[in-house]
């Protein structure tokens, strides 16, 4: 892999598609480092196969990583921290986990401050904290149209959270059947 590439301090963003490689980039990238890494899970057990998926990620992570499970409010969440290299996976599962905690009928223009908000905090929490982030998020403009309101207000959020990082960040890599790619 090109860990060469992935700049020590700031943050980089890995985007792709579903099983793209996104994940294991970012965690060899911290293993590579020798630091100590802090991984932020987003994701929610909402039934069995799921918590089954979040058993299985617990159980391969390094030992002496420290993980914090943060479905929301990371950026306000994490006020410090001793880790060399902190791992957001993933903002996918964010962006989900805000669109769900909202009423049904909410508006577009309050969903999209929401994942505004959250995504500021989170840019916010790594200016502040310094070190080397690595954010995981799938890029999800390259697909079909979602046939429903629902799944395009979601992809929608997630396109401009995506974008929001990708502004700030040092550098942006595109996972490509395992292949990371440097897009910025």
């Amino acid at each position: 892999m090109m860990i060469a590439e992935i700049p020590e301090k700031g943050m980089t963003l890995i985007l792709g598609g579903a099983r793209s490689g996104k994940s294991t980039f970012a965690e060899q990238t911290a293993r590579e480092s020798g630091k100590p890494v802090l991984f932020i899970a987003t994701a929610c057990a909402g039934d069995e196969e799921m918590a089954e998926r979040i058993r299985r990620h617990r159980a391969s992570r390094p030992a002496g990583w420290q993980t914090l499970e943060l479905p929301m409010d990371i950026g306000c969440s994490l006020q410090t921290t001793a880790a060399g290299v902190i791992i957001v996976d993933c903002i996918t599962l964010l962006v989900n986990n805000i669109l769900l905690s909202l009423p049904e009928n909410t508006s577009e223009d309050i969903v999209m401050e929401k994942v505004r908000a959250e995504m500021d905090e989170l840019i916010a929490a790594q200016a502040r904290l310094g070190g080397q982030w690595l954010v995981v998020s799938n890029e999800v403009g390259l697909g079909l149209v979602p046939p429903y309101p629902l799944g395009r207000l979601y992809r929608d959020a997630l396109g401009r959270a995506n974008q929001a990082l990708a502004q700030k960040a040092a550098r942006v890599i595109l996972m490509v059947a395992g292949i990371p790619m440097v897009i910025k």
